[in-house]
């Protein structure tokens, strides 16, 4: 099985490898990440601009925070 991609600490490539992320997505995570501080949870995701409910559950069980 493919590890896990840790949304706090993967950079744009490693975010452009999960389903329906692209390179303007991926630079809106690392965005959010530098002004707010790591993700505490995994549905802060959703919190980016333009990751809504279909994205979050194509990337949910590929990503974690530890």
């Amino acid at each position: 099985a493919a590890s896990l991609v840790n949304i706090n600490t993967a950079g744009e490539a490693e975010l452009q490898s999960l389903p329906g992320i692209g390179p303007t997505l991926a630079q809106r995570i690392v965005a959010y990440r530098e002004e707010h501080g790591p993700f505490r949870y995994l549905y802060e995701l959703s919190n980016v601009s333009g990751i809504g409910s279909k994205t979050y559950e194509a990337v949910m069980d590929l990503i974690t925070i530890d």
